[in-house]
């Protein structure tokens, strides 16, 4: 099969990029251990100075039938008729549980919003008052967040809503950078307290379209793109475009190659002596003279080239 350019990828994740739908910056939330928070004081934990809270994937979908709330989620509850729990904004604490006034503490962990409003309506018809009428409404999804790194345009964190896969969080993020790898590793943390990491490959998952690498996403998983770092390779002597190439490390070109990235031999170039100098482990410069004639007729293999290597095409006396 025919090899697929990193380019071609780019330009397929740009297209995707398009038909996502980039979630909206999630409401502010203060720092709290499931107490209440005055009005208009929503603000996320630190995340660090200056940063904004965290975008959400799947954002728009109707996720609060499925949802189950978990710590640090930030909720609003309405008692109707029932001012010291009218819109009033908690934060859920580590052990899944939020203090109300009236009510106490109500454990909400690991439950919908439809099945919290279910628990809050019959404690307050218990304490409070008759027949009443609750509303819940999740304005964080903090406890389902995953983190995109690497080479993308926009990594950081991301609130997980509903059922999300790698390319709606790679699409989130902006997309991959142009110094993006082969691969993306999703680093996942396991019941027993142990991390996996899983591969990708980008040419499979946004050109090939291959669906079983559009694997769904779990909280807390990490998502990384390797930067595949720029090296050179440098090409002197009887070529056309002489000078330093930058090549990614993990697609060094051959011998061949790096000539026709150099703009081809010159009508002068001696082809049968081209030179590839480079340094060994100890330092030591080697030599290696090459007929370039040979490897273009299929006589010998071509030469894979190594980070700073430098070639050599001398002039030809004839």
């Amino acid at each position: 099969m025919k090899k697929i350019t990193k380019a071609a990828a780019l330009a397929v994740m740009a297209v995707t990029a398009l038909t996502l739908a980039f979630a909206g910056i999630a409401a502010s939330a203060v720092q709290g251990t499931g107490t209440a928070v005055p009005a208009g004081q929503a603000s996320s934990p630190a995340l660090g100075a200056g940063q904004a809270s965290s975008p959400a994937l799947g954002a728009g979908q109707d996720t609060g039938a499925e949802y189950k709330i978990g710590p640090k989620d930030l909720l609003e509850i309405t008692v109707l008729g029932v001012q010291e729990i009218n819109k009033l904004v908690v934060r859920v604490s580590e052990e899944g549980r939020i203090t109300l006034p009236l009510l106490g503490e109500v454990e909400v962990g690991n439950l919908t919003k439809f099945e919290v409003e279910k628990k809050l309506a019959g404690l307050a018809g218990e304490k409070i008052v008759l027949k009443p009428q609750v509303t819940v409404h999740i304005l964080e999804y903090l406890s389902r967040r995953v983190a995109v790194i690497g080479a993308v345009e926009k990594p950081g964190p991301f609130e997980l809503l509903g059922r999300q896969t790698v390319l709606a969080a790679i699409s989130a993020s902006g997309g991959l950078s142009r110094d993006a790898g082969e691969d993306i590793v999703i680093i996942r943390q396991l019941p027993d307290g142990a991390s996996t990491a899983i591969r990708i490959s980008i040419d499979g998952l946004f050109v090939q379209g291959d669906p079983k690498l559009n694997i769904v996403l779990e909280p807390g998983d990490v998502i990384n793109v390797p930067v595949d770092k720029l090296v050179p390779i440098y090409v002197f002597g009887q070529v056309k475009n002489p000078g330093a190439l930058q090549v990614k490390r993990s697609s060094l070109p051959t011998l061949t190659q790096a000539i026709a990235q150099a703009g081809g031999f010159t009508d002068r170039a001696n082809r049968k002596r081209v030179q590839i100098r480079r340094k060994d482990a100890s330092g030591k410069e080697l030599e290696i003279n090459v007929n370039v004639r040979n490897i273009l007729k299929g006589k010998i293999k071509d030469i894979p080239l190594k980070v700073n290597d430098t070639i050599y095409v001398p002039e030809s006396l004839l």
